[in-house]
């Protein structure tokens, strides 16, 4: 179980991430996963593909050649967890300024919950303030 669930963890991040397949997102998961850490309210979960979709596609257009190295996998039980890279320029306007062209690199966790095949629940911490420091988005603090 735990090596299935951690091959379906590098999945998603090449098919959806690495290669921007919108469609695997409905392959992987699940219409009621709830998903936290992404939404612009963190008390409000992006729930099931239908939420997913819109920040994976605002991120994508964002950053078309996005990659996500999996540097880490640790999986127990029906929990897998994600230690991850990320690496983009930043060369759409879709998260609401112009684009950049910085290169942007920053690094994330996500736990993932994995049920008959499908994520059904996640939890991402990723370093979001470190990336729109880079595209000049907000300072860096003193």
């Amino acid at each position: 179980m735990s090596e299935a669930n951690k091959q379906l963890t590098r999945r998603w991040f090449e098919e959806v991430w690495n290669k921007g397949r919108a469609d695997a997102i409905d392959e992987m998961l699940s219409p009621n996963a709830v998903v936290h850490g992404l939404s612009d309210d963190s008390t409000v979960p992006l729930r099931g593909p239908e939420d997913f979709k819109p920040f994976h596609r605002r991120f994508r257009d964002a950053f078309p050649g996005l990659t996500v190295s999996v540097d880490d996998l640790v999986a127990e039980g029906d929990k897998v967890t994600a230690r991850c890279s990320v690496r983009g320029i930043h060369e759409g306007d879709s998260l609401g300024f112009d684009a950049t062209q910085a290169a942007v690199e920053f690094d994330g966790i996500a736990i993932v919950r994995i049920e008959d095949g499908m994520i059904v629940e996640a939890w991402n911490n990723f370093d979001f303030m470190k990336m729109y420091q880079q595209v000049g988005a907000i300072q860096r603090l003193a």
